[in-house]
């Protein structure tokens, strides 16, 4: 297992983590999470080895291989496919090896050599390269494109690529959805969700982390605490003890409170000076509960248009597209005040072409954009961070745009976690989340009529993504939204427009539904993975006796998964109700959490040799 016990670390004057502790057993999904600047990504590198605690340490099991998600690299001439397989490092070793052996002419060397390279899926290595590629949104032309011929976004993706295919017992992935559109989120939860090794990610797209993991850190005020269960069981458990931990401070400072009233009433009297220095040593002896607080740092509105056209957006028979290149075609829409439609697409599909279309940045090929008098546009992209300039602050921002006396300025700014010395600072020295946060900002205070944004939630954390949430489902013009976060687009929007094929069209199903669509479109995508040797040698003889007891074999697999899901699916439904962990001990719900992740590796393992059999049968059957 993984522990972490004791670690104390500081930056600079701050104690980042003071005396934490943590324990992750083998096979455990853990979400990672706390506001910016808790430590969440120093804890990875902690777990990592590239930083040293001040005190405590860290231990992982020795036969344990370990992947990590990196947020940046060099530019390189691989090609993406190449880059990805690279992740392998096995691989790469026994084929240095093989050209070692070549250039001497060693056959025996050589022969061993092969053979470890097949047991260690060297020859279905391109195939699994290219599952993940695709799956992570690149089509078959970029899998040869050097590496360095990608943006920084799709780089990131090719270092995502990488660590999946890095064999790994131990695989930690930082914010790995933030530069994923929602096809390549919905693929890579469920990639993870087969994965079989220990997971920690941090993420904090509540819809990603509720798929993904089972068990919850929280690091806040320098300490770490685990909870047993998905996102949305650590959020009940978590407002439990807030509530808890309100009504324990109220009692105190009660109790607190009549210990003074005693001594101030009784001070002066001889005859109680017993009593006083008692109820003295009592208070200081007595320990502090503090009063936790679980409000937002966020507290920000969208301002209404105080006019709007009606219909805001007429689009006939219009094309849009780039140079010569058409993207989207014989396009026909209408926008509407207060409509909340949501985008959804493959990426490459267009729907940034679309909002840029809407925008005015990019002019129909053919046909016409019109937009109404009373059409103002709030457009928020990710080129907008960029284009900030480097010098600027948060307060000479916003006087170029909404003057307004110091002190509204400040408290604006406040509530959308700008305050103290940050609203001075210039840009250049923010985080990716801190020029998000000021750019909506900024748009928030122009009273659009019409809000396009292309996908606002990338660097943000969890609570400014929930703030955000509220804040569109109070703004009352109309809004398109392109975002990979699901939790987001469930609550802010009503219906959905399709990106697909050229076109644009009504999805009147739900996320649910084309998540399912996503899924099913992915199997068809992949690339099939090569027949092993053992099976082409099959003859048809032999494949006849061997499909008998194949069948009985997969027969007897399907009631032994039946058995073992069941009680799965009892385990799971005991530790994501909150009652448990009031009703049990904290070593019945720790066994609990073993059987659960021991069952799952059991049953994924059954799977995995019934699909080989599913396999087996299937190839049975061709000629």
């Amino acid at each position: 297992m993984l522990q972490i016990r004791n670690v104390l670390l500081r930056r600079g004057d701050r104690i980042l983590f003071d005396s934490i502790n943590i324990t992750v057993h083998p096979g455990h999904r853990v979400g990672v999470v706390g506001r910016n600047g808790a430590g969440k990504t120093t804890l990875f590198e902690l777990i990592e080895g590239r930083l040293n605690p001040e005190e405590g340490d860290i231990s992982i099991p020795k036969d344990w291989r370990l992947a990590w998600l990196k947020q940046s690299t060099l530019p390189s001439a691989r090609s993406a496919i190449e880059y990805v397989i690279d992740g392998d490092h096995k691989l790469r070793r026994i084929e240095r090896e093989i050209r070692v052996a070549e250039t001497s002419n060693d056959n025996d060397q050589l022969a061993n050599l092969h053979l470890e390279y097949d047991d260690a899926g060297g020859y279905h290595a391109s195939a699994r390269a290219g599952e993940i590629l695709h799956g992570l949104g690149f089509v078959g032309p970029d899998f040869h494109k050097p590496h360095r011929a990608f943006s920084g976004g799709w780089q990131i993706r090719l270092n995502l690529a990488q660590t999946l295919m890095s064999p790994s017992e131990l695989l930690l992935l930082d914010e790995p959805t933030n530069h994923l559109d929602l096809d390549a989120t919905v693929w890579l939860e469920r990639w993870l969700q087969r994965y079989d090794g220990t997971l920690l990610t941090i993420a904090h797209d509540r819809d990603f982390l509720d798929g993904t993991v089972n068990e919850i850190v929280h690091l806040h005020d320098t300490s770490a605490t685990t909870y047993i269960g998905n996102y949305a069981s650590f959020e009940l458990q978590r407002n439990a003890e807030l509530v808890q931990q309100a009504s324990s401070h109220r009692k105190q400072e009660a109790e607190r409170a009549r210990i003074q009233r005693f001594v101030d009433r009784f001070r002066a009297k001889a005859s109680k000076a017993k009593q006083v220095q008692s109820r003295l040593r009592a208070l200081d002896r007595m320990p502090s509960i503090a009063l936790l607080h679980s409000e937002s740092p966020y507290q920000f509105s969208f301002t209404n248009p105080e006019k709007t056209s009606n219909p805001l957006v007429v689009v006939d028979d219009s094309t849009i597209g780039y140079g010569q290149t058409p993207i989207l075609r014989s396009l026909t829409l209408r926008l509407y005040p207060k409509d909340r439609i949501g985008i959804l697409g493959i990426n490459g599909a267009g729907k940034t072409t679309l909002l840029r279309g809407l925008a005015g940045e990019l002019s129909p090929m053919n046909g016409q954009i019109v937009r109404g008098k009373h059409a103002s546009i709030g457009y928020f992209t990710q080129q907008q961070l960029e284009r900030l300039e480097p010098d600027a602050t948060p307060m000479a921002k916003l006087s170029e745009i909404e003057p307004m006396s110091d002190q509204n300025a400040r408290n604006y700014l406040g509530g959308w976690g700008f305050s103290g010395d940050d609203i001075q600072r210039p840009v250049k020295t923010f985080s990716g989340g801190e020029k998000a946060r000021l750019v909506l900002a900024l748009i928030a205070t122009q009273k659009p009529a019409i809000l396009l944004l292309d996908e606002p939630t990338n660097h943000l954390d969890v609570e400014m993504r929930q703030a955000l949430t509220l804040a569109l489902q109070e703004y009352e013009g109309a809004l398109l939204l392109v975002s990979h976060d699901r939790h987001l687009l469930r609550h802010s929007v009503d219906t959905f427009w399709l990106v697909a094929e050229g076109a644009v069209t009504h999805f009147d199903d739900d996320l649910d539904a084309y998540a399912e669509l996503v899924k099913r479109k992915s199997a068809k995508r992949s690339p099939p993975v090569p027949n092993h040797a053992q099976q082409r040698r099959r003859s048809k003889a032999d494949a006849r006796i061997r499909t008998r007891s194949l069948r009985q074999r997969r027969g007897q697999l399907d009631v032994d998964m039946a058995l073992l899901q069941s009680r799965l699916d009892q385990l799971t439904e005991q530790l994501a109700n909150p009652t448990t962990y009031t009703s049990e001990s904290t070593a019945n719900i720790r066994a609990l959490s073993e059987e659960h992740g021991l069952l799952k590796k059991k049953v994924a393992t059954l799977e995995r040799s019934w699909l080989d059999i599913e396999e087996c049968l299937e190839q049975s059957k061709k000629p």
